[in-house]
């Protein structure tokens, strides 16, 4: 069984950090990309990151370069989204996400979210 675990969200005021951790199970790790996106009440899904477990290519949305990081490890089965400096519009519930192969196109595979809010 396909599991994607998040953790690491809570409540934070303007400029701090969180550290996010997407948990996978039941598939090849290391032939999926793992993305990270969000959603804030009444607005749309965004993506965020992702990343290529194999080979490490990743990607930022323009409204978190600089601020997030994106990371594997691949020991743990884990992908990490560091992200600092965060602003109040990055409040959302963060979901991971996981398909096969390169970064680029739908997911197959989707965590239940973890609420991350940002205070100013």
């Amino acid at each position: 069984e396909v599991q994607l675990v998040e953790s690491g969200g809570g409540s934070v005021q303007a400029g701090g950090s969180l550290k996010l951790s997407c948990a996978a199970s039941g598939f090849t790790f290391d032939d999926h990309a793992i993305g990270w996106y969000r959603q804030a009440p009444g607005k749309e899904r965004e993506g965020v990151s992702c990343i290529a477990i194999s080979g490490g290519k990743t990607y930022y949305a323009d409204s978190v370069k600089g601020r997030f990081t994106i990371s594997a490890d691949n020991a743990k089965r884990t992908v990490y989204l560091q992200m600092n400096s965060l602003k109040p519009e990055d409040t959302a519930v963060y979901y991971c996400a996981a398909r096969s192969g390169g970064i680029g196109g739908g997911y197959d595979y989707w965590g239940q979210g973890t609420q991350v809010t940002v205070s100013s």
